[in-house]
């Protein structure tokens, strides 16, 4: 009995540490407003969004990032858009940056997805919103 309990506490102690590794993000996902699909996909070593396609009506010319805060940019196509980047896995989640051409704000980004829906807390300094967006196929 003594040899089964010291050979567990071996096998523990040489085992190394492993986390869980959080749910896959990649795929195609419905943005909580119903307004676009946004497209998670490998960048390296790490994870990216874009907007695949928006399912609003848009100007003719297509809709642009108008409220960028930076001029140069305001005049580039939402569509194909990349607003995620650099997510890393964070425990059960994925941890990165993000931007909203919504509003035109830069925001720190966690994302946790849980069967076919992920949840998106946004951060500007202190202030957070949360949404959850569904899986499509």
């Amino acid at each position: 009995m003594l040899y089964r309990f010291a050979g567990a506490l071996v096998a523990c102690v040489a085992a190394p540490s492993l986390a869980a590794a959080p749910a896959s993000i990649a795929g195609r996902w419905k943005t909580d407003d119903g307004k676009g699909i946004v497209m998670m996909t490998p960048c390296g070593a790490r994870m990216c969004g874009h907007i695949d396609r928006l399912l609003i009506k848009q100007p003719a010319g297509g809709q642009l990032d108008e409220r960028n805060p930076d001029k140069a940019k305001r005049g580039r196509q939402v569509t194909g858009l990349r607003i995620y980047w650099d997510l890393a896995p964070d425990g059960d989640g994925w941890k990165g940056e993000g931007y909203s051409p919504e509003d035109g704000r830069y925001y720190k980004a966690y994302l946790r997805a849980k069967g076919d829906k992920m949840t998106m807390k946004g951060c500007v300094a202190v202030f957070c919103r949360t949404v959850t967006w569904t899986r499509v196929g």
